[in-house]
């Protein structure tokens, strides 16, 4: 069954509901929120640049799982019919030439500068935190209420085009006793992202300091724990930093858009 089947045989309204609130302006991370639906990061190009980033995409589908393409100039989603790209989410970044120039928490506006915008959907980490819960694993930044933290590493991305840039990972602390549990439990959603890239040892993959993320919050490592790094969605992000994209809008991290699509559609 593709995903896109499971939307008649689900309730999507607590997905719905979430879209509605972040439409209506709240902004908050997504993590924890409507429990069991696939969260989704969010890249959007003009169509010349969007050939290019689908490249990059099928070269890295570690940080980067596609989940889908909008036509040129369509701000919605097969993932989530009614839902609209340009408000649905809680809080947007746009790009011009490399560099961040604005977080706003409706990106209509923006939208409007261009016809020929492609967004992509990329699957999120986010996804499988309820079944690593549901393990009795638990996640430090839903339970202290924080961002997930995330890190750019010094591991290049395979180069696509006019495309290139570091790989950044986010990170959850786990016990050391169940670091192959969620390995295991994650591993089984390679749409969205799926096992970790790393364990242990930030500085290997260039993490000077996990009290400093490049991204989100720093959460606690208690004693016993160890840091475990999932690729991450927002390698779009760095990738547009990295290559001076002219005109991009994205999800600001940690504030994904959620779809319709139960994550057990992408539990393999």
């Amino acid at each position: 069954m593709t995903p896109e089947a499971f939307l008649s045989h689900t309730d999507a309204s607590a997905a719905r509901q979430a879209r509605a609130a972040y439409r209506a302006g709240q902004v908050a991370p997504t993590s924890g929120i409507a429990p069991g639906f696939t969260q989704a990061n969010m890249i959007v190009l003009p169509r010349d640049w969007a050939f290019d980033f689908l490249l990059f995409a099928q070269r890295n589908p570690k940080p980067c799982p596609v989940l889908d393409v909008s036509d040129p100039g369509v701000p919605t989603t097969a993932l989530a019919p009614g839902a609209d790209l340009r408000t649905d989410l809680p809080l947007y970044r746009i790009w011009r030439d490399g560099k961040l120039a604005e977080e706003t928490p409706d990106a209509s506006r923006a939208w409007a500068e261009r016809d020929d915008l492609v967004a992509f959907l990329i699957g999120c980490s986010f996804t499988f935190e309820t079944p690593l819960v549901e393990a009795g694993i638990e996640i430090r930044h839903m339970t202290d209420r924080t961002n997930v933290p995330m890190y750019l590493t010094n591991q290049p991305c395979r180069p696509a085009g006019r495309l290139r840039g570091n790989m950044v990972v986010s990170m959850r602390p786990i016990p050391g006793g169940r670091v192959a549990e969620a390995a295991t439990i994650s591993g089984r959603f390679p749409a969205v992202h799926g096992a970790p890239v790393h364990v242990g040892m930030p500085e290997a993959i260039g993490i000077a300091d996990l009290a400093q993320p490049d991204f989100g919050d720093a959460v606690r490592i208690a004693p016993g724990e160890v840091p475990v790094f999932w690729a991450c969605g927002v390698t779009p992000q760095a990738v547009v930093m990295a290559s001076g994209v002219p005109f991009a809008i994205t999800h600001a991290p940690g504030h994904m858009f959620i779809t319709d699509i139960p994550d057990s559609a992408y539990h393999v």
